[in-house]
């Protein structure tokens, strides 16, 4: 067993944040770690005109977490593809900075991956962006992945 025993990295289902997925599925699959997909998602707004027009059947597709959902089973699939064995995922309703951070720290993760977009941007340097806010708050070791 490697240093690493719980890698866990964030995802949005951006291709910039499945680069980080890349880079984690291989660095867990070195350390023989788990490999934690995490994503953070806001539940749809005014919904219930799309959910009428498409029904029931169809209506999952524009409500709730399922895009988080389909980002974490794109992501698992890269990250198998990678070489990480042991894969879980959580998809959580909340900030991206916040759910991160407080998955990482009530999994007690041992690294964190990070893309690095929105580091160098304007509004990055003067808002702040979500890599830096969880770079800044994570309880762990966190590896910022060079993504765009």
């Amino acid at each position: 067993m490697g240093a690493y025993q719980l890698v866990a990295v964030g995802t949005d289902g951006s291709d910039s944040s499945f680069r980080a997925v890349d880079r984690a599925a291989v660095v867990a699959a070195d350390a023989g770690a788990t490999l934690l997909i995490i994503s953070a998602y806001h539940p749809a707004r005014n919904t219930g005109s799309a959910e009428q027009q498409l029904g029931e059947d169809a209506a999952y597709h524009v409500v709730g977490s399922t895009p988080a959902e389909e980002a974490l089973r794109d992501a698992k699939e890269r990250a198998s593809a990678k070489g990480a064995k042991e894969i879980e995922t959580i998809a959580q309703e909340g900030d991206p900075i916040e759910v991160v951070t407080a998955v990482v720290t009530d999994k007690k993760a041992d690294l964190l991956v990070i893309g690095n977009r929105g580091l160098n941007s304007l509004s990055g340097r003067l808002l702040g962006s979500v890599p830096q806010g969880i770079s800044r708050k994570a309880p762990t070791d966190v590896l910022i992945v060079h993504t765009t």
